[in-house]
């Protein structure tokens, strides 16, 4: 009985599906970086902008890469896009890999209103976007 018991735990366990990470379950874990995290397909992406930037020299503009379990993912072959919306307009950055992540830099302004698009072309073909606030109170 006791046996019986534990297997149909067991089956129920492994029968209850995966939950989906929200943007708010996001926000509330410590990205590795420092950035914001969105899920996008198979991976975490996190964003990471420079909250001192000002706007006057080139600030940069960085993405990391890991699956939904925390695992890095190397971005070699990937390529990408960061589109920044602010009230002092819009910037698009080209992201390249730079090691552990892909890098660009771009003029803006840490404004606690900008959105960003991130949009990736990875080396399979496969693309994926999120969508991020990256100044935004946590």
């Amino acid at each position: 009985m006791k046996r019986l018991v534990l297997t149909l735990a067991a089956a129920l366990v492994a029968a209850t599906p995966a939950l989906a990470h929200d943007d708010a379950t996001l926000d509330a874990m410590q990205a590795p970086h420092g950035g914001q995290l969105r899920m996008a397909g198979a991976y975490h992406i996190e964003l990471v902008l420079a909250r001192d930037a000002r706007g006057g020299k080139p600030a940069s503009v960085k993405v990391y890469l890991s699956d939904h379990g925390g695992g890095k993912i190397a971005p070699a072959g990937a390529s990408g896009s960061v589109v920044l919306l602010a009230p002092a307009g819009k910037v698009t950055v080209t992201l390249a890999p730079a090691g552990d992540r892909l890098e660009g830099t771009a003029l803006y302004t840490a404004d606690p209103a900008t959105k960003a698009l991130v949009s990736l072309r990875f080396a399979d073909g496969k693309t994926e976007t999120a969508r991020f606030e990256p100044f935004k109170p946590r």
